[in-house]
Parts: structure tokens; C-alpha cells; sequence
């Protein structure tokens, strides 16, 4: 569901950006950017962790699809169809 998506984008992007500002002050201190890179690759692995699964907070409101028409239904064939126009150049 999209509130689902919006949901799991913002913790995505929260975890991305407080790993990354915490990556950086710390590697600042210690004069080490390995560190910064240490850091900001934990945080996204732990933002994949959380984010990537279908957990089930991310599918609380469910869309409702429309019902699969039968096969006995008439369906058009491809001679009943009209020839698509192409735009003139």
C-alpha cells in the first residue's frame, strides 16, 4: 500500500541521514574516514533490514483490486479492434 511505501521511504532516509551525520562527526574526531564509511554502510544495511522485508506494519491498508473478469466474458478479439492512428511527422 502507498502509506506503507511513504512509511518504509522516511525510515529508509531517517536511518540513511542520522548513520551519515553520526559517520561524519566520528570520523572527524578520530581523523579516520574509514570510520565515516563503516558507519554509513551499518546504517544502511540496518535500513535495509528494516525496510526491504514485507514486514507487516508496512501492509496495513491493503488496496482493493478490481475482481478478475471470468473467462466466459466477451472479450474482444484483435480483428474487432480499431487500427491505431500514428501521428503524422
Amino acid at each position: 500500500d502507498y502509506k506503507g511505501q511513504k512509511l518504509a521511504e522516511q525510515i529508509f532516509q531517517g536511518i540513511i541521514l542520522v548513520s551519515a551525520i553520526i559517520g561524519f562527526i566520528y570520523g572527524y574526531i578520530t581523523e579516520q574516514f574509514g570510520w565515516t564509511v563503516y558507519i554509513v554502510m551499518a546504517g544502511f544495511a540496518l535500513s535495509c533490514l528494516l525496510t526491504l522485508p514485507p514486514w507487516p506494519m508496512y501492509r496495513r491498508n491493503p488496496l482493493k483490486w478490481l475482481p478478475v473478469p471470468e473467462s466466459g466474458t466477451e472479450e474482444k478479439k484483435p480483428a474487432d479492434r480499431k487500427p491505431k492512428r500514428h501521428a503524422k511527422s
